[in-house]
């Protein structure tokens, strides 16, 4: 039986478990491992104070390249990320999940849309199991269990090397074998297809619940966007869903176009949901609306017993006649959910211009990027 997590509730509640951390000061979480450190990216500023001063607080990763930012060897659950990096590589670094010695991923999602950030802009998320400080301070609380082992990774998509710091915790010496496994799939449409709603999941095969939803979506009309309702297909659902939404601005808790009169569209990030960020046109090269909304469906989990053969949300507006107008937005959407196995269906992996958002201030995304960009042969 698995023990309840640490919560206020039950924070004193004696638990026969370990807790571990790993990080570029204690690369594999091992006892009495942490700050031993002789080389690393802080090497030189610690040459005056020598090992134990912070000699290796991050990681370089080479363009191309993937890095395990923890191997864990063993059951375990891991019950906390942090992780920051420059805003240039949120969308260029692509993190994935490994349970149990799968070869294909449980979650592959890119790095800034995993942290509810998915327009390379910070935005503060103050939620139950995502927190975004200042400037880029992502946290992660989702409980990740696993049985035999876990294997979580980074991948630099971009041509330029990367520094990011990190530090994953994790408990062991519980019992596990109950719990389902964590999952996050990432999928978009730039732009929507003509009169076709946007699939967040599709195809999971297996018992489990869907727990949350972050959709980072971008405007390509004039009026209001959000009127389609979002349909959750259960078990032997085919034609119909067993669950519809009344509209997008309703499924993650706002309503009436999320607009204060007076004041427009209102950022607003509680602990269940939320739209923390609204990116207004700048006049010049922002010329449209961009929204990340998330929905964490934590005290109102969607459990199935057989799979999930789709998750949709319909993109509408407003045409004359008191009209739907099916819209060609573009929207990016991190579907979470648990499940009773450590693989899933899911969509191919993006490239780089999958990836690829341009929201810089410049006509050319690599102008003003951080280092600079150069142009290539």
């Amino acid at each position: 039986m698995t023990l309840a997590p640490s919560d206020l509730a039950t924070i004193a509640a004696l638990r026969p478990v370990q807790t571990r951390s790993i990080s570029p000061e204690n690369f594999d979480g091992s006892v009495g491992g942490g700050g031993r450190a002789t080389e690393g990216t802080g090497a030189e500023c610690a040459r005056d104070l020598g090992a134990g001063w912070k000699i290796s607080p991050s990681v370089d990763i080479k363009a191309g390249e993937t890095f395990d930012l923890a191997n864990i060897q063993g059951a375990g659950k891991i019950t906390h990320i942090w992780i920051t990096t420059h805003t240039d590589n949120w969308r260029t670094l692509l993190l994935r999940a490994y349970w149990d010695g799968a070869e294909e991923p449980a979650v592959e999602v890119p790095y800034g849309d995993f942290f509810c950030n998915g327009w390379g802009v910070f935005a503060q998320v103050n939620s139950q199991t995502i927190a975004a400080n200042p400037h880029g301070g992502f946290n992660s609380y989702w409980p990740m269990p696993f049985r035999e082992s876990a294997r979580l990774t980074v991948e630099n998509t971009s041509d330029l090397d990367v520094r990011v710091y990190y530090q994953v915790t994790y408990e062991i010496g519980g019992d596990y074998s109950n719990d389902a496994y964590f999952h996050a799939q990432w999928r978009r449409s730039n732009p929507l297809e003509d009169k076709t709603p946007h699939v967040i999941l599709e195809g999971i095969e297996g018992q489990g619940q869907y727990v949350g939803t972050y959709i980072a979506w971008g405007v390509n009309s004039n009026g209001w966007w959000g009127e389609g309702e979002i349909k959750f297909y259960l078990d032997d659902d085919t034609d119909y869903p067993t669950i519809a939404g009344t509209g997008t601005e309703d499924y993650f808790g706002g309503a009436w176009n999320f607009d204060i009169p007076g004041k427009g569209y209102t950022e607003f990030s509680t602990p269940y949901l939320g739209m923390p960020q609204v990116i207004k046109p700048d006049g010049l090269y922002v010329s449209q609306q961009r929204f990340g909304m998330y929905r964490w469906h934590l005290l109102d989990p969607i459990h199935f017993t057989t799979g999930i053969p789709k998750v949709d949300i319909q993109a509408l507006g407003w045409r004359s006649g008191w009209r739907y107008l099916p819209l060609r937005d573009d929207i990016a959407s991190t579907a979470v959910f648990y499940l009773d196995r450590p693989t899933a269906r899911r969509p191919r992996t993006p490239s780089a211009d999958d990836l690829e958002v341009h929201l810089a201030t410049g006509p050319v995304p690599d102008i003003g990027a951080t280092p600079p960009r150069a142009p290539r042969d």
